[in-house]
């Protein structure tokens, strides 16, 4: 029996450590995300957030893409994910935002971390369990991407009492909306293998554009759209499953909320 060269032994061997190198690069960002908060550069700590999170979601494509997932690289990826996407915004915006509050500013940012690290206990704990087109609450690194587009957006620190209070009501409610039950869209049923690919690549094409044009708005608006699109879409379906039920069609529904149908009713 032929034996296989060994550089192809050898690149099998390697493929798996590829997803956990973009979580030492996810985990490099929250640290330096910290740094760049403690000098007062805010710019640059919401940019290295944003960074761990296209590393964050690279590894994860790239562990299922290789078939090398495993119970070290969640747990691995979940704990670098506590620190860009928990500890670091938290940080972020007390610095930023909230420290001329003193206790409410510092009990805010921490019930924003503690919301973010039982959003991702929970998302180890139901991997698999729930319908991998959805993530139940809003997913941690979205929360953080959206705290990072408001301080890039403006770098300068807030020192207006109207403002910080407005910041306030936006890292509570992000924080609720983590360890809520709304659902928002994973996008992990999008083929990234798909044999013709090219509206993807027009749409990335089309987003890189815009983002180098004007990086701070549209970053922004981006998380600004994801945040919304949950209870949106939450809305939509009561909404719907309120004219079915008043047109007596709707038997019961599923926890995820999808009616189930009559069978009496015949009609289309």
């Amino acid at each position: 029996m032929t034996q296989k060269p060994k550089t192809t032994q050898k690149l099998k061997r390697g493929v798996p450590l590829l997803p956990s190198l973009f979580t030492v690069g996810n985990l490099f960002c929250g640290h330096y995300s910290l740094i760049a908060t403690l000098q007062g550069e805010y710019a640059h700590a919401a940019m290295a957030i944003g960074i761990g999170m296209v590393a964050d979601i690279l590894d994860g494509r790239l562990a299922r893409m290789t078939d090398s997932e495993s119970a070290f690289g969640g747990a691995f990826d979940s704990l670098a994910d506590v620190l860009t996407f928990g500890i670091a915004p938290a940080t972020l915006m007390f610095s930023w935002a909230l420290s001329g509050l003193e206790r409410i500013g510092w009990m805010v940012s921490f019930f924003f971390l503690a919301c973010s690290a039982a959003r991702l206990a929970r998302f180890m704990v139901h991997t698999g369990n729930h319908d991998r087109r959805y993530f139940i609450g809003l997913p941690a690194p979205s929360a953080a991407a959206m705290l990072a587009a408001m301080a890039f957006y403006s770098p300068a620190r807030v020192t207006t009492p109207a403002l910080s209070y407005g910041v306030v009501v936006m890292v509570v409610m992000l924080a609720i909306l983590m360890i809520s039950k709304v659902r928002y869209r994973s996008f992990k049923n999008i083929d990234l293998r798909a044999r013709q690919p090219y509206p993807l690549v027009a749409v990335l094409a089309i987003g890189f554009a815009l983002i180098a044009n004007a990086s701070q708005t549209v970053l922004l608006l981006m998380a600004a759209i994801y945040l919304a699109s949950g209870p949106i879409e939450k809305l939509w379906q009561q909404l719907r499953r309120q004219r079915l039920s008043e047109a007596g069609r709707i038997d019961v529904h599923d926890d995820l909320g999808r009616a189930r149908i009559d069978p009496s009713d015949k009609t289309s």
